[in-house]
């Protein structure tokens, strides 16, 4: 098959959440195929399409989003966009990403993945153990509510969504004493140095499943995504998110469950460690298991289904 390039004339459609951050990372893709390809920029158009998470009008900003249904809040309007032909690529932050595509749908590529730590942002603290009794810290993942609460009960947590400026500035306004960011997100947006915020270890809180990484989602059916895709696919990536999202569908979670994941690649073996909360903190369930890297998405199952089980039900409820 003839390969047709995107043109300037006949440019390729990256669609994307309108955010700076989601902005810098749908421009990072763009960029990597330019590059990839030796495509002129304008070969390629951002289109910019708002989601049901990012409506204001119709959530409150103080209301949990686990309460207004989690399951492809950030991305059900842009598959819709890939499934109809409006967009031919789609962009997403893989820790917003359900672990099951739509019909027709298929993602399998990642670029190259970021740092993958939690970043604590305090103006005058360095660390969760020095926060005084009854501080405020201000969340809207309840993964990091709950690893905060199992680690500090006194804490008072409360609602805290928005882009990562619109956080920055709440904690300027005395909402809360300390928060939380993904390295990642600082790091894409050159805000690492510039923000307070101390990274915190893995061995501190693990990070959410995919945190740190970028997926680019295209139409199972076309030919001329999937070349361009597999040029800048970061196999590493690929194998490290295959454990992490086998462990997050065993355990039938989303973006907003409290479970945590980590794939570590050493020595030619894959290295995993998960775990669940309940959603208050009161308990925690880990375990970790390393095997071949080609059997890293079986492993991540195999897991997964070993806490569950030792969860039983109920353990995510209050």
């Amino acid at each position: 098959m003839t390969l047709t390039l995107p043109s300037p004339a006949s440019p390729l459609k990256i669609g994307t959440r309108g955010s700076p951050l989601a902005l810098a990372q749908a421009y990072e893709t763009r960029d990597r195929l330019a590059r990839a390809f030796d495509l002129d920029p304008a070969a390629f158009d951002i289109v910019v399409i708002k989601t049901t998470g990012d409506n204001r009008a119709m959530i409150d900003a103080d209301r949990p989003l686990k309460e207004i249904g989690n399951k492809g809040l950030f991305t059900k309007e842009i598959e819709e966009a890939l499934t109809s032909g409006g967009i031919d690529l789609a962009v997403h932050s893989m820790k917003d990403m359900p672990t099951v595509q739509p019909d027709g749908l298929l993602l399998d590529c990642y670029l190259p993945r970021e740092d993958v730590r939690d970043a604590f942002v305090a103006p005058t603290y360095r660390a969760i153990a020095d926060l005084p009794e009854g501080a405020v810290v201000g969340t809207s993942s309840l993964r990091r509510r709950a690893q905060l609460l199992h680690q500090r009960p006194d804490l008072q947590v409360v609602e805290f969504r928005g882009n990562v400026q619109t956080r920055l500035q709440k904690l300027g306004d005395g909402v809360a004493t300390a928060t939380f960011l993904a390295m990642a997100g600082l790091r894409r947006l050159n805000m690492a140095e510039e923000v307070p915020g101390c990274p915190i270890e893995p061995e501190e809180m693990l990070p959410a499943v995919a945190q740190g990484a970028i997926g680019i989602e295209r139409r199972r059916d076309d030919p001329v995504a999937a070349t361009l895709l597999e040029a800048i696919h970061h196999a590493e990536t690929g194998l490290r998110l295959a454990a992490e999202r086998a462990f997050l569908a065993a355990l039938d979670g989303s973006c907003e469950t409290p479970i945590a994941a980590l794939a570590e690649l050493s020595g030619g073996a894959l290295h995993l460690r998960g775990e669940i909360l309940r959603p208050d903190g009161s308990e925690k369930l880990s375990a970790a298991q390393s095997g071949p890297v080609e059997d890293g998405a079986e492993l991540g199952r195999h897991m997964g289904e070993g806490l569950r089980a030792r969860a039983g039900t109920g353990f995510f409820t209050l």
